[in-house]
């Protein structure tokens, strides 16, 4: 859920204080959802997509909150499916994510089946390789990443660490509504809260240990528009940071791309004893989302 990691240049020092719903964090680039502790970790077991899904009913699952996995069901049916998804083989997007007046802005394409990623990076301020000059693109076959700094192979290890990491992060917040409902989710009902006039179920996800092989596992607090099964909100934990809470908030706007429930806008709040600020501390959006290039692993970077 994520997996996340953390990984790049501090300019101030990092400052957690786990108090549940009371939680500092200062971070330079407040990236910490996207770039966890280690660049080096792992998926975590059972969440890949490379297996084909299995056949789809046309009408709109049961949604019954007395089981939870009916919900994940009925999100991944109102996001439009998805075999729908995988039918349209690949997708490419412009991505814009931006914190304190810096920005990282690629050009995004991924391949469903085999999970293979590019990612071009025109500008590159926060956590791709922020200090040096030029194109950096990142490619991910499906079985290993190799970054590129102006057309030439780079051996820099952070730089490679980072590359590796973005390329799954990155495809799996794109296919996420999809993958809460995996084998190894522990899945739970927790009632309703409202929020901003509309009336949500929250549910809270997370993994089994014995699938994800660690002690500690991301953790999901969903806020689920009954009427139109769409994840709005949601706080997260980030466990490898020692953020074992979720607190960190993330609300989400959705476009109908090509029948597809594109989240193509985020914005990501961090905590403070204070509370929630009103301005966001990151902000992604996703324009110019076409699906069906007809992109394979060696088209993919062309």
């Amino acid at each position: 859920m994520v997996r996340f990691l953390h990984v790049l240049r501090l300019k101030e020092q990092t400052i957690i204080q786990n108090n549940m719903k009371t939680l500092s964090l200062k971070l330079l680039t407040i990236t910490a959802f996207l770039l966890l502790a280690s660049c080096a970790q792992k998926a975590k077991k059972g969440e890949t997509t490379e297996v084909e899904p299995v056949e789809e009913v046309s009408k709109a699952p049961v949604y019954d909150t007395n089981e939870p996995r009916t919900i994940m069901a009925a999100i991944a049916h109102a996001h439009g499916g998805w075999n729908d998804l995988w039918k349209k083989g690949d997708v490419e997007y412009t991505y814009d994510y931006r914190s304190n007046g810096k920005a990282d802005v690629s050009t995004e394409r991924y391949i469903f089946n085999s999970e293979a990623s590019y990612g071009k990076y025109a500008q590159h301020e926060i956590n791709v390789m922020p200090d040096t000059e030029g194109e950096v693109v990142h490619y991910f076959n499906g079985k290993e990443t190799v970054v590129f700094v102006n057309k030439e192979k780079t051996e820099d290890p952070q730089g490679n660490a980072v590359g590796e990491f973005l390329r799954k992060a990155n495809h799996f917040w794109f296919v996420m509504p999809y993958k809460l409902n995996d084998k190894g989710t522990i899945i739970t009902y927790q009632g309703q809260e409202g929020y901003n006039g509309t009336t949500y179920d929250k549910v809270h996800v997370t993994y089994d240990p014995a699938i994800t092989g660690k002690e500690q596992n991301d953790i999901y607090i969903l806020f689920v528009n009954p009427e139109t099964k769409m994840i709005d909100r949601f706080f997260f934990s980030l466990p490898f940071l020692g953020v074992e809470e979720p607190v960190i908030l993330a609300n989400y706007e959705y476009e109908n791309i090509d029948g597809q429930m594109i989240s193509t806008k985020r914005t990501y709040f961090m905590p403070s004893e204070q509370g929630y600020a009103d301005e966001p501390s990151i902000v992604q959006t996703m324009t110019n989302v076409k699906f069906g290039n007809g992109f394979t692993e060696e088209t993919l970077m062309q």
